[in-house]
């Protein structure tokens, strides 16, 4: 016998529907689980995602493929073949080597050879940024050195000129 008729459903809208489940025999109350569809995947690459929460202080080094998101603190360097994404109120203190750099928290260190890196509204960087591409939001910090739209292997190169004694 259940205590309470009435159930209440609460529907996230970026997640899919539920399906109904078919009723048990002889139980007028059961508890649907509900099945959701998982979200559409954002990225173009289909590499996971590992998440550092709030809350938690690491010290170390972080390196792989896949994409990072950090929320908490992290104080060592990360080197990804992924995204790193750095959200508001997360700090990071090291140098930082990532496919697509996102920075919403603190950033104490260099960023190097990143492809296209964003700074939001509540970035802070205090370091020197080498870059593809660079995204500056309004209301965002900086502090140090920037290089960004040289692709180092293209870049011209010093020619040298050779000069010839004429009497040889």
């Amino acid at each position: 016998m259940a205590i309470f008729k009435d159930q209440i459903v609460r529907k996230d809208p970026s997640l899919g529907s539920p399906e109904p489940l078919p009723r048990k025999d002889g139980d007028s109350y059961s508890t649907p689980t509900p099945s959701y569809e998982p979200a559409p995947r954002t990225r173009s690459r289909e590499a996971k995602e590992s998440v550092i929460a709030a809350g938690l202080t690491i010290d170390g080094k972080i390196e792989g493929a896949g994409h990072v998101r950090m929320a908490g603190r992290f104080k060592g360097d990360v080197n990804v073949d992924g995204d790193l994404t750095i959200e508001a109120g997360a700090k990071i203190t090291g140098s930082v080597r990532a496919d697509t750099v996102t920075v919403g928290g603190e950033l104490e260190g260099n960023i190097e050879g990143a492809s296209r890196v964003e700074l939001l509204a509540t970035g802070v960087l205090n370091g020197d940024l080498k870059a593809g591409s660079l995204t500056v939001a309004s209301g965002s910090r900086m502090r140090g050195n920037v290089s960004f739209g040289w692709d180092d292997a293209v870049a011209p190169q010093p020619r040298l000129r050779m000069e010839t004694d004429a009497a040889s």
